[in-house]
């Protein structure tokens, strides 16, 4: 029996099953966001002027599929 190896047995029931944390519609409202921004199209929301940074772009996009009833996480409280 020189030749056998010991079989361990795996935890299998305790790995978490990962889900994702955005769903398609904030995709899709993120894409149209950085492609208007690309375009020199996207203004922001109060003073409309136009977008330039692609942080920004991001989080219009994000607040719009939230608005819309989008899988979106909620944003991070300011301090």
């Amino acid at each position: 029996m020189a030749g056998r190896k010991k079989t361990v047995a795996r935890k299998t029931a305790s790995r978490k099953k990962s889900t994702r944390k955005y769903g398609a519609k904030a995709g899709a409202k993120v894409k149209r966001a950085m492609h208007e921004m690309k375009r020199g199209e996207l203004k922001s929301g109060r003073s409309g002027k136009k977008v330039k940074s692609r942080k920004q772009a991001i989080a219009i996009g994000l607040s719009e599929a939230r608005r819309s009833g989008g899988k979106v996480p909620s944003p991070k409280k300011r301090s």
